[in-house]
Parts: C-alpha cells; structure tokens; sequence
C-alpha cells in the first residue's frame, strides 16, 4: 500500500476516517517492525558506501525504467545478502536491506525520497509479498 514503516510506529490507510487494519493485527505488526528495526540497525554497519552510491547514480538516471531500477535494487540486495549470518532467514535480511538501503539512499540524495520508496515498494512486492504476509499471519 506505499507504506514503508520500519520504526513501530502506527501504519495504515485511513479512510472514511478509519484505520484499515484490524486492531489485534496493530500490535503484531508493531512487533514485527520493532523486530525489523533492531536487525536494520545490526545490519545498516555491513551496507557498504560503494553500493548506496552505485544505487544512487541508477536512480538519478531518468532514461532507466522502473524495472530496471527495481533490478539494480533487487541485485544489490542479493549481494549484500551473502554477507549476511546464515543463521538470520534469507527473506527476512532481504526485507531489511532493502529498507536500509532505501534509508540511506534517501539520506544521501533526499530528492531521490518518492523514486526510492516507490522502487522499494515495487522490489517487496515483487520478491518478499509472500513472505511479509507469512510474517503478519503468523
């Protein structure tokens, strides 16, 4: 839904002046982006300044369509996954990384803000749906 919330704060759609989400599912997906959050924290030490810079230049590059961008994201996370602890689940530091690197793309070029959280968006969509919906079933 373009929401990209990753510190336990209150997320959701309002309409007709009511959240969307059922209100036993808020504290579970609080938890989860707590959860989130401290593994980004752990994990926003290994992402590397090449890589952010590298992702920087594609999204500054307007001649690039959004599947190609969402492509340079989606292979710059799977190389930082390999860095990742083997204990940690594969989908789960995907997710994360992704976050991260939305995180500190944006603090580099904050214009860049709407571009990065719409690839970003697209990328979870794409590659971890299933997975984040597993997360909030469980």
């Amino acid at each position: 839904d373009d929401e990209l919330q990753t510190d336990g704060n209150r997320s959701g759609h309002f309409q007709n002046g009511e959240l969307e989400l059922p209100p036993e599912n808020e504290d579970v997906i609080r938890i989860i982006a707590a959860q989130l959050a401290e593994i980004g924290d752990q994990l926003d030490k290994e992402v590397q300044g090449r890589v952010v810079n590298g992702l920087v230049q594609h999204f500054l590059n307007e001649n690039l369509s959004r599947e190609e961008i969402t492509l340079h994201m989606s292979r710059a996370v799977r190389e930082l996954t390999r860095a990742i602890p083997s204990d940690m689940e594969q989908e789960k530091a995907m997710l994360v990384l992704a976050m991260v690197l939305t995180k500190k793309i944006v603090n580099t070029v904050p214009s860049l803000l709407h571009r990065v959280f719409n690839t970003t968006v697209n990328y979870m969509n794409q590659q971890l749906h299933n997975y984040i919906a597993e997360m909030v079933s469980a």
